[in-house]
């Protein structure tokens, strides 16, 4: 049993990037080098907590829950890199020239669109399996993931040098004080320029967690603010996101329930998402600027460049690359939302059923054939 009190327990606040994983995925993906067997045990055994109480290996975790960790065993019984393949010398030189920041507690990167920030099902190619390039000066410590972004959008990572670093990261994101600014090209042009979105999102039923939608009456209060940089016509818009919280897809579902999807984001956009003529199909959103407090009173604000397709479509439409990077405001704006809610639930309403119609036809036509 956990000793209360021991100073070497640690405590962990699970973040929002973590909200809704399962309790073991929390631990490869931020405690990677304790083998599975290890954690299974811990977990079996009560020495891990989930906000006081026992837990179980499959439980999904939420944001602001507490975890209580076991000290680290000795280094004969949690074998380092365990199981994972020595990185190639091009590998090691991809991960190393990804690298837009760094200084004693973290590295910043800029993650390519299309490179999944972790490993999953069919997944073995990921930034998380290309870290060990990036271990200081060829040691022990394995730079560790604080947070994490789509495989299809690009931008800043953080990664964390030490232990003490993760945890402190971590808490900083959990407690939202880390501020990240997205760049995206998005469909159409908003009626408002500088708006709030306000709309409850959950996981969609029967996609098995990996679609999310508007869901004022169960779903997690989310809030995203947009500011229109440049338009082109009424054809397409560039604009600044911010995320106020962190829920999965929350600028992809909140921009596409207000009927300006994504460029590229087909999941949440479906065919209106893509632009005609030369415009890339690939998904057009970016984390552009991450800004955080770091350990011993250091200051972290990094941009990170723009992936080639997206500076190409910028410039196709005439955009001005210079006249993104506003002004950061110091937070959530006081003044009311001006986008009213009403129009992203009508907007979600009419897709629903516009599907539903779709789903329709298609049976009706199965059963004509029939």
């Amino acid at each position: 049993m956990v000793k209360q009190g021991s100073e070497d327990v640690r405590a962990f606040t699970v973040a929002a990037d973590d909200d809704g994983i399962r309790l073991d995925r929390w631990f490869k993906r931020h405690m990677p080098d304790i083998p599975f067997g290890l954690v299974s045990r811990w977990i079996r055994t009560g020495q891990v907590r989930v906000d006081g109480g026992r837990a179980k290996v499959g439980d999904h975790i939420a944001e602001g829950q507490e975890l209580r960790v076991p000290p680290a065993e000795a280094p004969s019984d949690t074998p380092v890199r365990r199981g994972r393949d020595p990185l190639t010398p091009e590998e090691e030189a991809f991960a190393r020239d990804l690298v837009i920041y760094e200084d004693e507690h973290a590295y910043v990167v800029n993650k390519p669109p299309g490179l999944a920030t972790q490993g999953g099902t069919k997944t073995t190619r990921h930034l998380d399996g290309m870290l060990d390039a990036l271990m200081l000066g060829g040691g022990e410590q394995r730079p560790r993931l604080v947070h994490r972004l789509d495989k299809d959008t690009s931008g800043a990572v953080l990664l964390a040098r030490s232990p003490g670093s993760a945890a402190y990261f971590s808490k900083h994101f959990a407690t939202r004080k880390a501020r990240k600014v997205y760049w995206a090209l998005i469909v159409g042009v908003p009626d408002i320029f500088d708006g709030i979105i306000e709309l409850a999102l959950s996981k969609q039923p029967g996609t098995g967690g990996e679609k999310m939608h508007v869901d004022e009456e169960n779903g997690a209060p989310s809030k995203t603010r947009y500011r229109v940089i440049e338009r082109a016509g009424n054809r397409a818009a560039w604009v600044e996101l911010q995320p106020y919280t962190g829920r999965t897809h929350q600028l992809r579902v909140h921009m596409a329930a207000i009927g300006h999807p994504i460029v590229g984001d087909g999941k949440y956009g479906g065919k209106e998402a893509f632009l005609t003529g030369a415009i890339s199909r690939k998904m057009h959103l970016h984390a552009r600027r991450l800004k955080i407090g770091g350990p011993k009173g250091s200051k972290i604000d990094v941009t990170a460049p723009l992936p080639e397709h997206f500076a190409e479509s910028l410039e196709r439409l005439g955009f001005d690359q210079a006249l993104g990077d506003l002004p950061l405001d110091d937070g959530p704006p006081e003044a009311p939302t001006e986008i009213k809610k009403q129009k992203a639930r009508a907007h979600a309403k009419a897709v629903r059923k516009e599907r539903r119609g779709e789903r329709r036809q298609r049976g009706s036509s199965r059963n004509a054939r029939k």
